[in-house]
């Protein structure tokens, strides 16, 4: 996928106005990117439109129409594109109530390296974390993790041939494993690799 330049950017004002109808075209584009790995904690895939809808958000919300500014935007937002090799995510571990989610944290610290993908025929595909900046410290976790799956030339293949696709994370306080991702997230993540 290309990287987003200024040119793939709306100016403020134009953003303002197409922001509902984009944004609830990013909404459904995202709902076909999320995988739930149990009850609290969700991969959310990146690419190049939710990119260009998180630093549109950005954009608008901080005001920042000044060249330098977006250009430094978007090179702190395009490493989340994938590059047709991998797949980008967020990892977000959510509990609502604030006790739980502290304790929880503070017992899943180092999670983030312990999800994985599967493309079925294929070993596992560890997770690259946090390549921007650590979010582990050791007491506890960050509630949000950005995550890098490179695959093989043959896992892209099998890929494009129809091979499921797995997911799972193997922490010593939490286990999951997903079989079989839903067809639609996985024909969502194929779109990635062209």
């Amino acid at each position: 996928m290309h990287r987003l330049t200024p040119d793939d950017l709306y100016s403020l004002e134009d953003y303002a106005r197409r922001r509902a109808e984009f944004r609830a075209r990013v909404i459904e584009h995202k709902a076909h990117r999320r995988l739930p790995l149990g009850e609290h904690l969700v991969l959310c895939f990146e690419n190049r439109l939710t990119v260009q809808y998180q630093v549109q958000e950005m954009l608008r919300i901080e005001r920042i129409f000044e060249p330098g500014e977006i250009r430094a935007e978007l090179a702190a937002y395009n490493p989340l594109i994938p590059d047709g090799g991998n797949w980008k995510a967020t990892l977000m571990i959510e509990y609502t109530d604030p006790e739980e989610r502290r304790r929880e944290l503070a017992r899943l610290v180092g999670i983030e390296r312990t999800v994985w993908l599967q493309v079925e025929g294929c070993g596992q595909v560890r997770a690259i974390a946090d390549e921007d900046l650590e979010r582990s410290t050791t007491e506890k976790t960050s509630a949000v993790h950005f995550l890098r799956f490179e695959l093989t030339p043959a896992m892209v293949a099998a890929m494009h041939a129809g091979a499921g696709l797995a997911a799972g994370v193997d922490h010593p306080a939490l286990t999951v494993r997903i079989d079989a991702i839903a067809e639609v997230v996985r024909e969502s993540l194929i779109a990635d690799l062209d």
